[in-house]
């Protein structure tokens, strides 16, 4: 959050008593490189006294945080009209294709007239459409299913705890699981290698399948590479305490 106020300043250092520049903070819900989940409450402050706008992208929360899974506003509690534009990709939480973009009055306007969905008629099949509103209907009626998803988060986290040579650095209430290494190699290419050996003999001895994390040439932030693990509603404890042994398993052979 220093970072970005001090960011926000610099921009803003010169533009005092001319029109004012329209900016937007862009803000991931649950960073997709790292499980952590963003401050958005602090967001909101530094938004609100530097007078930038905020886009929010909840693919990763929504129907996931919150007590009825509206997502990161619900989680902390901010009012959602602090929020300028929402927009979530529909693959996860919800199961089928496709997103949303969202907003006031005046953002629903300005996309109808000019997305891309409009403009060159590629918008959203009405099946998987309908796929979204029967999974949002889902949630509605069965809270339970948010009550189980982050139990299993928090076997994960339980059942990982200890494993030889890792360590999970994801916010408790996220559904993507990092492990990243307690030690360093000291190159990229080699701590690439030990996880991909770690995720290839869990996959082909146990069949568990988990990913190692690649970094992108686009990442600004260059977080440390790891293993990722997608936690479900739908897995069962068994399911959980099989992934769980395996990693422990492979990484005491693999790293120690």
């Amino acid at each position: 959050m220093a970072s970005l106020a001090s960011t926000l300043e610099n921009l803003t250092r010169g533009n005092k008593g001319t029109e004012k520049i329209r900016c937007y903070i862009v803000v991931e819900s649950i960073y997709q490189n790292s499980g952590q989940i963003a401050p958005l409450d602090e967001i909101i402050k530094l938004k609100e006294k530097y007078r930038f706008r905020v886009i929010l992208d909840e693919s990763h929360s929504f129907g996931v945080l919150g007590k009825s899974g509206r997502g990161l506003t619900e989680h902390y509690g901010v009012p959602i009209d602090k929020i300028d534009i929402i927009t979530a990709g529909m693959g996860n939480a919800l199961a089928t294709d496709g997103g949303f973009c969202t907003g006031s009055a005046r953002v629903v306007d300005h996309q109808r007239l000019s997305s891309c969905g409009y403009v060159f008629s590629n918008s959203l099949a009405p099946y998987l459409a309908t796929a979204a509103v029967s999974a949002v209907n889902y949630l509605e009626k069965n809270s339970s299913v948010l009550s189980k998803l982050r139990s299993n988060v928090a076997l994960v986290h339980r059942g990982l705890s200890g494993t030889p040579g890792l360590e999970i650095c994801s916010h408790l209430l996220s559904p993507m699981v990092y492990l990243k290494l307690k030690k360093l190699t000291g190159s990229l290419a080699a701590d690439l290698e030990l996880l991909e050996t770690i995720a290839e003999q869990a996959l082909k001895e146990d069949s568990v399948f988990i990913v190692a994390t690649k970094r992108s040439s686009l990442d600004r932030c260059k977080l440390p590479v790891g293993i990722r693990l997608f936690v479900s509603a739908g897995h069962t404890e068994s399911d959980i305490i099989k992934v769980c042994s395996s990693l422990k398993r492979i990484s005491a052979l693999v790293l120690i």
